[in-house]
């Protein structure tokens, strides 16, 4: 049958993986080595310009902080949320990042029968080869008869089909979406252009699933209408780069060897995402560790390459030893007619190259096998399957690095009278490169310039001197004055990125020193990080780099570490990008810094996830600049705070709009203490109907809602209420109707709140009756409820304890602070826990007048085996010596669960510390929190309190004395802090 003639055909073309060898060189079969690419869910559209290296050196990712994985051969499977089927996937990745090894992969598995058998049919068409037919007129059935001659089809429209069309970046054709014609018979002429386009767009083959792979610059050339699925492979992460190195070196002790040397350089460990870098990695230290050779083991990107390189160069050597001695002067020469190809193409930003491009450069297409004979592994002869040739370098990187090994050959050729002369001008002309490089905008020079500049390292030219007969000498270059330049630059304040790129460059020149400073400076704060040091603009750059370069993963980025300013976040930018949570708050902010943010929240390489950005001026200027970064579709943002940013109703209506438009991510979003009013809640609200808000908390504390307002987010959420867990409306004015609405929502079985702030919200008795009278219809996902600053008075007190006796009723927490409860009403409330007493865990009564007998009733709740109090708040309750022994009686004969204990602003006097002491000398006591300020307490209590935590001194970790009056007992308290098993921290 023909598929399985197909099929046959495939499997001897895809078996071996070439890994950057081109097809005279040594291959091996790719099951032996395949390791698994990280790949993952991405977002549709391009990226901003940006150099590809450095987007992978300013991302920091692992498995943990990121999607879940994408197998290959998943590929076309529905993600999560997608209902519709999938026709066209598109996959991203940089150059070199494993999307042609990953389609590899899918093609050899169909072909050995192992998945996706429902295809019939898989027809791979690179662009790279599709670019020689750009001035055809053929049919698509005519261009598959071409590519695959062995089957001879008529049609193929009755079979599942798949086209695959790798390498979009490297399109030569206009791919004119907007203006080709429509053409949708499969044997009717047209130029290729309009046959992809067409195929793309669905007009040809209908039923055809298309694959496309591109680098992200290049992938907005499809329209996003086209695309229905877009997928990103992000190369290896750490575990797959250790297990490619075991799979690829058969020596496992070298392999771990290698694994140890590739781990002590940050740079290099980075590149490693690349597969293609650990090929190169691979190839290079294998032959240096095993053979142990006395030159110095690379550690950074240009020792590497050009240990490569002369690694190349030998294998040419040794292999035709025996017939001929291999010309130097030829091989220098075909080095720099390659190298001046690699830079004339880097200036164009071409990958690939054809006939024409050689000739350009003086290389004469007939005897093209001397250059990729010469390095086969660097330049590689590529035959179409029956169209033409193809040229390209095993990776954007080793092109980059040629680049600059013919620059900087070009310069040390040029004639001179002068040596002293010749080497000053070749620190300017060098100078010179680096200004270059910093005015390109996307930074395509940057890799170029750190292999420019470590080449001028004389340790680099030795290795190189072989190329440089022309000479006869090492250059001696002014290094110092090239490190200063390049030290002043970082100083001249370029964008952040570029400032990266610079201290990469002063790594390859062999000198740390600002990192070193910025170092020191951190060894020496410790834990407080750079909080009040005032840093230079370098030293701001230098941390950056370090951060960036750390050891570590940048889980969080808190800007009070180093210094609450615009000026520090503007210099850590890639600090925060890298970042999965970034907390900015309190540290004056302005709309600046929101213009800043915003590229960095849309970046499709950020890591951030969560953004607090609260207690900042940003006002609703600054929030409208913050907002073009959260309607981009690469936004992944899942927690935005923004409360106390001097917000109003038209920064809300913004915000509201940008959501709107991008609601899959975010899952908290908090805005309290802004004045949105009811006309910005209205707004919101909007945003909760929609069936695409998965919003899980939201809060709106304290911002000047009133009875509308409150009804609009109890409707919306009604009409959508099944995700949304925590919900904060206190400080704000429901009255009767509003709350009505928000009762009558917990009363829907699909509402799943379980946590609901209401403190402050003038809910009076008829209120808690319609409360409780909800929450008994639906009680079993409520877990946390904050009445607090209310006035139910003990008649609401009571219904809510009838609440508290239901055995569904659930909660963990109550906070009653400040509602008019009584004795009446403490008791109660005593009576009904008593009655479910195994899940409260933190009980608030602060600021309530529960008397002797309300206190003695809570005491013998505590005293309940069944009870697992954990954190017991009795703030202001007007308790005395009586009632402190009574509680501290009760724990002691229940110690094990409760962990924070505050009795502030009571009288418990110095006899009721005793006992209080009692029970902190018990072994038994877990207590980690002891809150007992502005409680009369003199020199005899405080001193017991001193000998009983000396006796058993490890578990309490806060001790708040402060308003009391301990005199001479400071000194018992002071040898207490000093006992090496003490882990308190004491306020007087």
């Amino acid at each position: 049958m023909s598929h399985q003639v197909l099929k046959s055909s495939l499997r001897a073309k895809y078996n071996r993986i070439h890994e950057g060898i081109s097809l005279h060189g040594k291959t091996t079969f790719l099951h032996e080595i395949y390791t698994e690419l990280y790949i993952t869910e991405g977002e549709s559209g391009g990226v901003s310009i940006q150099h590809e290296i450095r987007r992978i050196e300013t991302t920091s990712w692992t498995p943990e902080t990121l999607e879940a994985p994408i197998k290959c051969n998943d590929i076309f499977k529905s993600l999560t949320g997608q209902n519709k089927p999938t026709r066209t996937v598109l996959t991203k990745g940089v150059a070199g990042i494993g999307k042609t090894i990953a389609v590899q992969k899918f093609i050899l598995d169909w072909a050995e029968g192992k998945e996706n058998q429902d295809i019939h049919f898989i027809f791979p068409l690179p662009f790279k080869e599709l670019n020689l037919m750009k001035e055809k007129n053929i049919s698509l059935m005519e261009l598959l008869n071409q590519f695959f001659t062995e089957l001879r089809l008529q049609n193929c429209d009755e079979y599942t089909t798949m086209f695959i069309l790798d390498g979009l970046d490297e399109c030569r054709l206009p791919l004119d979406f907007q203006n080709n014609d429509i053409l949708s018979n499969v044997t009717e002429s047209a130029s290729v252009d309009v046959l992809l386009t067409n195929l793309i767009k669905g007009n040809l083959l209908p039923s055809a699933l298309l694959w496309i792979t591109s680098r992200p610059a290049a992938a907005n050339q499809i329209p996003p209408e086209c695309v229905d699925q877009v997928t990103e492979v992000r190369g290896f992460n750490d575990p797959q780069k250790d297990e490619y190195f075991m799979k690829r070196i058969s020596d496992q002790s070298l392999a771990s060897r290698i694994i140890t040397h590739i781990k002590s350089s940050r740079s290099l460990y980075i590149m490693c995402h690349i597969p293609v870098f650990c090929w190169i990695s691979a190839t290079v230290l294998q032959r240096m560790l095993r053979e142990a050779e006395s030159a110095e083991i690379p550690k950074t990107l240009t020792q590497m390459f050009t240990h490569f390189l002369i690694y190349q160069i030998k294998q040419r050597s040794q292999k035709y030893q025996d017939s001929t001695e291999v010309d130097l002067k030829q091989t220098t020469e075909s080095i720099f007619s390659l190298g001046k190809l690699a830079f004339q193409q880097l200036e164009k930003g071409n990958l690939i190259f054809y006939e024409e491009d050689l000739r350009e450069c003086g290389i004469d297409v007939k005897e093209v096998s001397v250059y990729s004979g010469l390095c086969t592994q660097i330049f590689r002869e590529e035959f179409g399957l029956y169209l033409g040739k193809v040229y390209s370098f095993v990776h954007l990187s080793f092109q980059e690095y040629l680049a600059a090994l013919f620059k900087f050959l070009s310069l040390i050729l040029r004639p001179t009278k002068h040596f002293k002369l010749f080497s000053s001008t070749m620190t300017d002309l060098l100078k010179r490169e680096v200004d270059r490089a910093l005015e390109s905008e996307n930074g395509h020079l940057d890799l170029y310039l750190r292999f420019l500049l470590g080449l001028s390292l004389e340790s680099n030219q030795c290795l190189i001197q072989g190329l440089l007969t022309h000479t006869g000498n090492v250059c001696l270059i002014n290094t110092q004055k090239l490190i200063k330049h390049v030290k002043e630059k970082i100083k001249d304040n370029p964008s952040p990125e570029k400032s990266i790129n610079l201290f990469h460059c002063l790594n390859e020149l062999n000198d740390h020193s600002l990192v070193q400073e910025v170092q020191a400076y951190l060894k020496e704060t410790g834990p407080r990080g750079l909080s009040g040091v005032k840093l230079s603009p370098a030293q701001w750059s230098a941390l950056g780099f370090v951060l960036l370069n750390s050891e570590e993963e940048l889980n969080e980025f808190k800007i009070s570490k180093y210094d609450q300013s615009e000026e520090c976040l503007l210099r850590l930018l890639p600090v925060v990008k890298a970042s999965r949570k970034a907390e900015l708050c309190d540290s004056n902010l302005t709309e600046k810094s929101c213009l800043a943010l915003a590229p960095v929240i849309s970046s499709n390489s950020s890591c951030l996830t969560k953004l607090d950005i609260s207690n900042n001026n940003l006002l609703d200027s600054g929030v409208k600049l913050l907002c073009v970064g959260l309607k981009n579709p690469q936004c992944k943002l899942e927690t935005l705070q923004l409360s106390n940013c001097c917000i109003t109703e038209d920064g809300c209506a913004a915000l509201a709009s940008a959501l709107r438009r991008n609601l899959s991510h975010l899952r908290k979003l908090n805005l309290s203490d802004n004045t949105i009013g009811n006309t910005g809640v209205n707004l919101l609200s909007d945003l909760l109907e929609d069936p695409q808000c998965k919003l899980s908390k939201l809060y709106l504390r304290n911002c000047s809602i009133g009875e509308e307002g409150c009804a609009a987010v109890a409707s919306a959420l009604t009409l959508n209420p099944s995700h949304l867990r925590v919900l904060n409306l206190g400080m704000n004015k429901p009255e009767n109707s509003g709350l009505k609405m928000l009762f009558h929502l917990l009363e829907n079985q699909n509402c799943k709140l379980e946590k609901l702030q209401l403190s402050e919200s003038s809910i009076r008795e008829a209120g808690f009756y319609l409360l409780v009278s909800a929450l008994k219809s639906n009680p079993s996902h409520m877990r946390e409820l904050d009445l607090s600053a209310n006035e139910p008075g003990d008649a609401g007190v009571r219904v809510l304890s009838d609440l508290l006796k239901d055995p569904h009723c659930k909660l963990k927490t109550l906070q009653l602070s400040n509602c008019t409860i009584g004795e009446e009403g403490c008791a109660s409330l005593a009576l009904a826990l008593r009655s479910n007493p195994s899940y409260l865990r933190e009980f608030d009564i602060s600021s309530n007048k529960p008397q002797d007998s309300g206190i003695k009733l809570l005491s013998d709740l505590l005293e309940d085996p069944q009870c697992k109090l954990q954190k017991l708040t009795l703030r202001n309750c007007s308790i005395e010596e009586k009632g402190c022994s009574a509680l501290a009686s009760a724990l002691k004969s229940n110690p094990s669960h409760m962990r924070e204990f505050d009795l502030s602003s009571n009288n418990p006097q110095d006899s009721g510390m005793k006992l209080v002491s009692s029970l902190l000398e018990d072994p038994q006591c877990k207590l980690e929190k002891l809150m007992l300020r502005n409680c009369s307490i003199e020199e005899e209590g405080c001193s017991a309190l001193a000998l009983a935590l000396r006796s058993n001194p490890s578990h309490l970790r806060e001790l708040d004395l402060s308003l009391n009056k301990p005199r001479n007992s400071v000194k018992l308290l002071s040898d207490l802090l000093e006992d090496t098993n003490c882990k308190l921290s004491l306020k007087l």
